[in-house]
């Protein structure tokens, strides 16, 4: 599925769509785009729809961003600066992967096939000043999520 997304507030309203559909088990969403694409602000506009009131940083540097929320946690990784997908072992990848997690991973090229098979792709890109969002499902809750934006 295919969307054009005019401006960021374009881009938050659908991190808010996907939030509103998305599963209470584990989830995980890869997000793919060149830099400055929209990859945090989506998920800030799906952080801020599962509760999340503070601030949504990009986690390049520290490569996980924790959020704790009522029912579930949420993990926004960006492994842009991953160097060796084994580094994922060191940062104890398991461990973020619990039964209610949602696991949002920018850049997942970069972790190889140390990283959990992907619920939705989602791949963002340029187009004049605006952005395009291609949503790939590649599971039945993933689907439900496409089929409501539809």
């Amino acid at each position: 599925m295919k969307l054009h997304l005019k401006n960021e507030s374009d881009t938050l309203k659908l991190g808010e769509h996907i939030a509103q559909f998305c599963p209470s088990q584990h989830f995980t969403i890869h997000l793919e785009g060149d830099l400055g694409a929209g990859k945090t602000t989506l998920t800030r506009g799906l952080l801020r729809q599962l509760g999340h009131h503070g601030n949504v940083k990009s986690p390049t540097y520290t490569l996980v961003e924790q959020y704790r929320l009522s029912d579930r946690a949420v993990f926004h990784f960006d492994l842009y600066r991953l160097s060796d997908p084994e580094e994922l072992d060191y940062l104890g990848l398991d461990d973020y992967l619990s039964n209610n997690s949602l696991c949002i991973i920018e850049w997942a090229s970069q972790g190889g096939n140390f990283l959990p098979k992907p619920d939705l792709i989602i791949t963002l890109s340029y187009h004049n000043h605006s952005r395009n969002a291609e949503l790939t499902s590649l599971s039945a809750e993933a689907k439900v999520i496409c089929d409501s934006i539809q």
